[in-house]
């Protein structure tokens, strides 16, 4: 599974797709981890406010990597090339 993520939200629909495809409840992850299930719902709806110890913990619970690459993308017409 690829899935090109831009946003919190995406990278937390990202997570419970892969829990989902496993067939794994919210409280089976946690126990893999030793975390809450209210922990693995509060990233999953709400991941702007969760930490970055929690996200790798559950990718390590379901067993997936996070890669960072650079962003394909075209010159803007501007000349201005970071974003906000």
């Amino acid at each position: 599974m690829n899935m090109k993520i831009t946003t919190p939200k995406l990278l937390a629909q990202a997570l419970k797709n892969a829990r989902i495809e496993q067939n794994l409840s919210q409280q089976a992850v946690a126990e893999r981890v030793g975390i809450k299930q209210a922990t693995v719902s509060s990233l999953e709806n709400y991941p702007e406010k969760s930490r970055v110890e929690t996200l790798y913990r559950l990718l390590s619970a379901l067993e997936i990597e996070l890669t960072v690459s650079p962003r394909d993308r075209q010159p803007e017409a501007t000349g201005w090339s970071d974003e906000w």
